[in-house]
């Protein structure tokens, strides 16, 4: 229903294929920075419900949903210390206030924060109108590529220009892409984006 929610204000997309799709990815950064699995589990658990608060509201929804996490995973008797992790996680995501306070915390973030595509545009969206759906209307493929070696995140862009200029994007996202590097520094890495495989930072 946060889904439903969201939609009814306009947002795009934060349903079950982007809670999915979060922890997926939280997921496998962990895994490819070669952090146990117990870590880049907790990961992928926090991806998934970091969003849940927007049933409740969507302002300041990553302290509701940590709050509504806490309940699950008290009544699941996860161990406290796990327990912490999740909920940092899932209460620091968002920009205006988060701030990436470990491993688990920072992959959730990137993953998030990485997930701009055209499939988040609703039916009834108008991307001439609003910039948030023409941007993300005009990106065609997204990929947040891990290198180990290099320390480097680099998110991979794929924008279809003669929808929404590379310009747009970074109008509506630069305060994202700023809390990116920062997680990624939590995590000993460099973040790096790249629009139609040209470096633009």
């Amino acid at each position: 229903m946060a889904d439903e929610f969201l939609g009814a204000q306009g947002f795009t997309e934060h349903g079950f294929r982007h809670a999915n799709l979060v922890g997926h990815i939280a997921f496998n950064v962990l895994v490819h920075l070669g952090h146990e699995p117990r870590i880049a589990e907790l990961g992928a658990v926090a991806g998934y419900l970091h969003d849940i608060g927007n049933v409740v509201s969507r302002a300041y929804h990553g302290q509701t949903s940590a709050m509504l996490a806490y309940d699950l995973l008290k009544e699941l008797e996860v161990d406290p210390r796990d327990m912490a992790y999740v909920l940092s996680a899932v209460g620091n995501h968002e920009e205006q206030y988060g701030v990436a306070v470990s491993p688990i915390g920072a992959a959730v973030i990137l993953a998030d924060k990485s997930d701009v595509h055209r499939s988040r545009v609703r039916k009834d969206a108008s991307i001439e109108m609003d910039i948030h759906d023409r941007v993300n209307y005009a990106v065609q493929a997204s990929f947040l590529r891990v290198d180990p070696e290099a320390r480097t995140l680099t998110l991979e862009l794929t924008i279809d220009t003669a929808i929404s200029q590379v310009l747009e994007y970074f109008e509506i996202f630069l305060e994202r892409m700023i809390m990116c590097r920062r997680a990624a520094r939590t995590l000993g890495c460099d973040f790096k984006i790249t629009v139609n495989d040209v470096p633009v930072l």
